[in-house]
């Protein structure tokens, strides 16, 4: 996380001013005239400095201003130009910062985008498609987690990222665990906004299904929790996708018991080896294996990667895979036991990882990207994966497909049970990443090409009516035909080409709740939910 050093001096340009702010330590509420003063030519500027320190807040022309933005940009397509960027940072360290970002933006007509961790496809929590000017709040200083062992819950700030909560909640008690995403950098904010699964998907189902209660800094900037809210606004929150709604401060979870050994094994198998004839069987067979097993596929080049955590010991596992999976040929010299969260640092960060490497907040991903989502109900013929490896892996920037197993605990809640409607009926969830290492148009135009077409490629074989996507895999593709036909539509109908693929029936729902809640449409961006028409 970047901070400006002590005694450091942030040079602000205002209009045709030169104004020097001191950026050491907080400026109490007896000196707020002067700095108000000292923002005299900015009126949304002077609102902020009223009431949060000098120290919190960055212009584009503070020093500081490209290393805090930059500081959690996970995808590298977004660093390079100055467009669409922000006008003005915010670095809260309390709700009641927050509240005052919210107010001065509502009143000097400045809108507002919301950062936790960066790791949003498309970058729309820092960045705009368009020409409006905005502020982002950056809860990245907002990081505290407490966990309650005996009652099994813990809050957590939105600011936090997966690796500190995991490592929290193993430090306060080995045998409670949370369902969550796999890379430890992400930001707990977008990840539960928009749901958030993991290896732990099938026992525990969703983040956002064991999220209790809430703290939101509303549209208006008051702050809620769930029963000040309703049950409306705490639905729409728990998987509406991030940035709609308001912003939320804090989580309350459900925890969940572990055993205090599982075991992890990472089985690679080329085409020569019988990797289709494998994939081919996973489909059917993962969603049904019992909930304490989940194996996702990595499929790339002429290989899938066969990854499994299991909540229990090798012992136990290995006559479950021979008995169900047996062509796998997985062994005992293939499992790796550990606590829990030693699984999240090896599944992530390789075998050598420590449990500490989860709190390093440095990306490992130093990579442009391009990604796409597809759910499959039906299982895809064998002769369609002889197709894949043979014809679209071998392409000039070919990615690569993860495919994540539902079934048991994550199909279980009716679709209207949140926002996230993936569920009964589903038996993989796939994620289309395509990525390169240099910058610009010719170093992009292979691998943004092939996900694209693979992508079209695809349609026959995944869900239809709509063809549907997981809302946290943000991809502003979607709904781009629907819209360039339709002149002149209204947000809401736009709104639909792509909310119906992240939400299905529940996107009426969400935008009935945004009409309450956020009427004037203050909170959004090019992918946020619009209020339903009155």
């Amino acid at each position: 996380m970047a901070t400006t050093t002590s005694r450091a001096v942030a040079l602000v340009l205002l209009s045709c001013a030169v104004v020097f702010i001191s950026s050491c330590c907080g400026v109490g509420a007896a000196k707020a005239p002067k700095r108000a003063k000292l923002f005299k030519d900015n009126d949304f500027l002077s609102c902020l400095a009223s009431g949060i320190p000098a120290r919190l807040l960055y212009t584009r022309a503070s020093p500081a201003y490209g290393e805090v933005l930059n500081s959690t940009i996970r995808n590298l397509r977004y660093l390079s130009s100055m467009a669409g960027k922000p006008l003005y940072i915010v670095t809260p360290t309390g709700e009641e910062q927050i509240q005052a970002a919210v107010v001065c933006g509502r009143r000097h007509n400045v809108r507002i985008r919301v950062r936790s961790g960066g790791h949003d496809y498309e970058g729309l929590s820092y960045r705009s498609e368009g020409p409006e000017q905005f502020a982002v709040v950056d809860l990245s200083k907002m990081r505290k987690v407490y966990v309650h062992g005996k009652a099994r819950t813990a809050w957590v700030d939105s600011g936090a990222q997966l690796g500190e909560l995991y490592y929290a909640i193993a430090k306060a008690s080995p045998k409670l665990a949370f369902p969550a995403g796999v890379c430890p950098t992400i930001g707990v904010g977008g990840h539960f906004s928009g749901g958030g699964f993991g290896m732990l998907l099938r026992k525990f189902g969703l983040a956002a299904d064991n999220v209790i209660d809430v703290k939101v800094v509303d549209p208006e900037g008051k702050l809620q929790d769930r029963k000040s809210m309703g049950e409306d606004y705490f639905w729409a929150i728990r998987g509406g996708g991030g940035e709609s709604f308001g912003i939320v401060v804090s989580w309350k979870l459900d925890l969940f018991p572990v055993p205090p050994t599982v075991t992890v094994f990472q089985i690679p198998k080329s085409v020569k080896d019988g990797a289709i004839d494998l994939l081919t069987k996973w489909q059917e067979l993962a969603p049904a294996l019992p909930e304490d097993l989940m194996i996702r596929v990595m499929a790339q080049g002429q290989r899938a990667m066969f990854e499994a955590l299991y909540l229990g010991t090798c012992t136990t596992l290995l006559p479950l895979m021979s008995s169900r999976f047996p062509e796998l040929g997985m062994n005992r010299t293939h499992c790796n036991e550990m606590s829990w969260v030693q699984s999240i640092a090896f599944i992530h960060l390789g075998k050598r990882a420590t449990v500490k490497d989860i709190l390093n907040r440095t990306s490992s991903i130093h990579a442009f990207g391009k990604y796409k989502s597809d759910y499959v109900a039906q299982p895809i013929g064998k002769s369609v994966w002889e197709t894949i490896y043979r014809d679209w892996f071998t392409k000039p920037g070919a990615g690569v497909m993860i495919m994540d197993p539902y079934g048991a605990t994550i199909s279980a809640p009716d679709e209207s049970a949140t926002p996230f409607p993936h569920r009964k009926g589903v038996l993989y969830n796939i994620q289309y990443i395509s990525f390169w290492s240099a910058d610009g148009a010719a170093a992009s135009a292979a691998p943004i090409k092939w996900i694209r077409d693979f992508y079209a490629f695809m349609e026959p074989y995944v869900t239809k009516n709509p063809r549907q996507a997981y809302v946290n895999y943000r991809d502003l593709d979607l709904g781009v035909n629907e819209v360039a036909a339709g002149a002149n539509v209204s947000s809401y109908s736009s709104g639909k080409a792509w909310g119906e693929r992240y939400f299905k029936g529940n996107f009426e729902r969400l935008a009935a709740v945004k009409a309450k809640v956020d009427p004037t449409d203050y909170f959004r961006n090019e992918q946020s939910i619009p209020p339903l028409p009155a």
